[in-house]
């Protein structure tokens, strides 16, 4: 995926266009606006993060190079894991876009800043707090990554966002997250839901692998919230980590055969517009 193929899709004014970049990744453009979620354009988790019993290398190079990216406008981080908040992506980004925002939770708000972004271009989010961004409306909800989990300050660690882009989309993105009492309330009306399905297990997190929400449980959220596309990810870069595609098919075949859904392929665009 290069520059000039990202900025030659065409959408309508009621359309958002949706670039997949691998593991919780996305690039979404909207009446030329352009934000990115948890993007992971390196490889910093496989030369930081392997242990004697768990080798992290990933299944595929990222579709973009970061310095291409000196478009963008906002970028979101659901929580301090270097897979969703990269420093080596974050550097770059910070580099080539001279008016970003960056949009995170309070526990990243010393990481970032030890990245070297600049405090003005920080704005740490609350969960349930609606933020006006140009043309967009984020309303950040809490994440249990495995569990919900809290500063001293009462601020949650992990947020997954829900954005509305005008009166036309809305979507959610869940971060790493993992069903919970109320995070279904919180979703009504959500167009398209991003929802990670590599599930969780004792093995794993023996290996401090913390976990996500499996098939079934996206399925039935997405079910349970109305959700118009479904889209499954956090399921195919490492392979310490990732779970069969086929298996998400499998399950949304038996519990809502009529859901719609989609599968990306690293660097494929999807156009929506309701």
């Amino acid at each position: 995926m290069l520059k000039e193929e990202i900025m030659a899709v065409k959408t309508l004014d009621h359309q958002i266009a949706v670039f997949y970049l691998g593991q919780e990744g996305f690039l979404i453009r909207y009446q030329g606006t352009s934000i990115l979620i948890d993007a992971y354009l390196s490889d910093y988790v496989d030369r930081n993060c392997c242990t004697d019993s768990v080798v992290w290398k990933r299944k595929y190079d990222a579709p973009i190079d970061a310095s291409e990216l000196d478009f963008i406008d906002y970028v979101f981080c659901t929580h301090p894991h270097f897979d969703h908040a990269d420093p080596d992506t974050i550097a770059v980004l910070n580099k080539v876009n001279k008016n970003i925002t960056y949009i995170i939770p309070y526990s990243l708000e010393e990481l970032m800043i030890s990245y070297g972004i600049p405090e003005d271009r920080i704005r740490c989010a609350d969960a349930d707090q609606e933020m006006k961004l140009s043309k967009l409306l984020v309303t950040p909800v809490p994440a249990a990554h495995e569990q919900l989990h809290k500063d001293e300050n009462g601020h949650y660690k992990e947020l997954g966002y829900r954005i509305q882009f005008g009166e036309d989309v809305t979507i959610f993105h869940a971060g790493d997250c993992c069903p919970y009492d109320g995070l279904s309330e919180r979703l009504k009306g959500v167009d398209i839901g991003f929802l990670p399905v590599n599930g969780r297990d004792y093995y794993r997190l023996r290996e401090d692998i913390i976990g996500n929400m499996d098939s079934s449980e996206a399925i039935l959220l997405a079910k349970e919230t109305g959700m118009s596309l479904l889209v499954p990810m956090h399921f195919d870069l490492y392979a310490v980590n990732e779970v069969n595609p086929a298996h998400f098919v499998d399950r949304l075949f038996a519990l809502n055969r009529m859901q719609r859904f989609h599968i990306f392929a690293p660097g494929e665009s999807y156009i929506f517009g309701k």
